[in-house]
């Protein structure tokens, strides 16, 4: 058992996004730890594996929903249902969001829109329908960011500044809610092997048949850490109390980079994305 699991036990545990990925994890391994655990997204089919991978069934100390990040009202309900079927949440992890990839000249505004609506938006709908909950039991909120929270990047404008706002917004709670007693931490994944590029859309008027594929495998090549090592470095981090949490080696070494170099780095990534790409069509 991970030292940090009795820290989590009996205490209520809110994780959106929990159908897969880093959602899932956190799931198992709060799970294993002894949690109260609220699990919800938009893949009940998702959800239900979850469960089963936990070695669980839901119950009085896991309950599994429905929800779209994007739906002010069901949130609104999600947090009054949960308060009286398990108690009041110590903890709400979002962990929900999408991303979709191509130029912002091709991105319609309505699908910029559409990003941040899950990715920042729903981050905000949940602390704020959560909030008294989270006051009261002087608990804690982690949000998910991203490494594209830290810097930008080509073809990812919608995402990045959902993943900046979710940074703004989360530093920006961590110091008006510090009185409160309740603690807010923002995490900064880098490359996490998760499904996001997987169900991502492609906004390119050349987009070819394989595009998608070509895109899936590169991001499998670059994403070294797991969804369980992730889930375990941000639990640790939580447990202490963290309110920068940054994930992965490749995060740690391109947010360093950042800080060193705020005003270079992106010529650096762009000659790196320049050889890549060179080389992919050698």
């Amino acid at each position: 058992m991970d030292d940090f699991n009795g820290h989590f036990a009996g205490k209520v545990c809110v994780i959106t996004g929990a159908a897969s990925g880093i959602g899932r994890a956190l799931a198992i391994q709060l799970i294993a730890g002894g949690a109260l655990v609220a699990l919800s997204d938009k893949d009940t089919g998702g959800l239900e594996q979850t469960v089963a991978l936990a070695g669980a069934e839901v119950s009085n100390s896991v309950r599994c929903d429905h929800l779209d990040v994007a739906d002010g009202d069901a949130i609104a309900v999600y947090a009054t249902t949960v308060e009286d079927s398990l108690g009041s949440a110590d903890y709400l992890f979002n962990v929900a969001g999408l991303t979709r990839y191509g130029s912002f000249a091709e991105t319609s505004l309505e699908a910029h829109a559409a990003i941040l609506d899950v990715n920042y938006w729903g981050v905000v709908r949940l602390c704020k329908a959560f909030l008294p909950q989270l006051i009261m039991k002087k608990g804690g909120i982690v949000n998910i960011s991203s490494l594209f929270g830290l810097i930008g990047f080509p073809n990812q404008a919608h995402y990045c500044a959902s993943k900046y706002a979710v940074r703004g917004f989360s530093e920006t709670l961590a110091q008006e809610l510090a009185q409160e007693g309740v603690y807010v931490g923002c995490v900064h994944p880098g490359g996490v092997d998760t499904a996001i590029i997987k169900n991502a859309a492609i906004d390119r008027a050349d987009r070819q048949p394989t595009d998608h594929e070509t895109m899936v495998q590169q991001f499998k090549e670059v994403a070294r850490t797991s969804p369980a090592s992730a889930a375990t470095q941000i639990l640790r981090a939580t447990q202490k109390r963290r309110t920068r949490i940054v994930v992965g080696r490749d995060a740690k070494i391109i947010s360093a980079l950042q800080r060193l170099l705020p005003s270079t780095y992106k010529r650096i990534i762009t000659r790196i994305n320049r050889l890549r790409n060179r080389a992919e069509q050698a």
